[in-house]
């Protein structure tokens, strides 16, 4: 009786789409954490659910084509697995079938979703953090290294998320006296030619903020603040694990774990529309400390105190 009744469950479709090669260690990870969760919570791959993942990199036409492939057989849910990108993506092809987001930054000023409280059409999942954030790295940046006078932000400007935190990062420099210089992340060349040239003048120091881009392109970004000396702040751990100097971010395997309670909730019968934007839960501060000996920066006591993971 078990087993017919294991024949007979219909099996569910969840497509998943990462802005990302298939060999990325960072987003196999948060693919994982995503699946784990969907596993705790009862679905099997192959008995109950089929999970179809499709790998791109954020160019914007390839995002579409796979977007569009993935929602042609109508699947139960649409995954968007890294941020505004694959979002904008699944939208472009479907606004029927619901789409659950891991890590959005803004998606009100987005256009994914009406209100946090009430999306209102078939998007919801989970944000990164709000705007303000986006001021605290300087601030992060301005104690660790106190002799900064001047920061680069690297920003995508393509995304209304990026010209969002890059105003949240404005809106703080006079009170610390640093002067900005935004960076475009879209292309690396544009990268390496940027951050080198700022290099070029004493007191700098990087701001990453959020985006695909900077997340793709981030071993670039990661070596040229250390081939430049400059002191960075990050969003996200996996820059400091990989070498970067600090970071200040939510934790995102946990949000990926989160969405697989959003995808649980919409296949047993609860509508996108009414399930509300979450907000991270979990945040950590992490420092890479041969990273700081590297640079010369001995870390502040008033740092290491607010510090969850200290890489060595």
């Amino acid at each position: 009786m078990v087993a017919r009744a294991q024949q007979n469950e219909r099996v569910r479709r969840i497509g998943v789409l990462v802005a990302s090669s298939a060999d990325d260690a960072e987003f196999q990870a948060r693919v994982a954490a995503f699946n784990e969760g969907l596993a705790q919570l009862g679905w099997t791959e192959g008995r109950n659910v089929r999970i179809d993942t499709r790998w791109a990199t954020t160019n914007a036409d390839e995002l579409r084509k796979h977007a569009a492939e993935l929602a042609a057989p109508t699947p139960d849910v649409l995954v968007g697995a890294s941020g505004t990108t694959t979002v904008a993506a699944l939208l472009q092809a479907t606004r029927t079938v619901p789409i659950v987001f891991a890590i959005v930054v803004d998606p009100v000023g987005a256009g994914f979703v009406a209100s946090l409280a009430r999306p209102g059409g078939n998007a919801t999942g989970f944000t990164m953090f709000e705007y303000g954030m986006a001021g605290k790295w300087l601030e992060l940046l301005k104690q660790i290294a106190p002799g900064v006078t001047r920061a680069a932000v690297l920003r995508d400007p393509a995304i209304a998320s990026g010209i969002g935190q890059f105003g949240a990062v404005q809106a703080v420099a006079p009170s610390l006296g640093v002067e900005l210089s935004p960076v475009d992340v879209r292309d690396a060349r544009e990268i390496e030619r940027a951050v080198t040239a700022f290099a070029g003048i004493q007191n700098g120091g990087l701001v990453v903020t959020a985006s695909p881009s900077s997340t793709v392109h981030r071993d670039l970004i990661i070596a040229l603040a250390a081939r430049h000396k400059l002191p960075a702040v990050y969003f996200e751990r996996f820059f400091v694990a990989a070498g970067g100097l600090i970071s200040y971010g939510p934790d995102l395997l946990d949000q990926y774990r989160r969405a697989a309670g959003y995808v649980d909730r919409i296949l047993k019968g609860e509508k996108a529309a009414d399930l509300p934007v979450q907000v991270p839960t979990k945040f950590q501060v992490v420092i890479n400390q041969r990273t700081a000996k590297a640079l010369g920066i001995t870390v502040p006591q008033s740092v290491l105190a607010r510090v969850d993971e200290v890489i060595e």
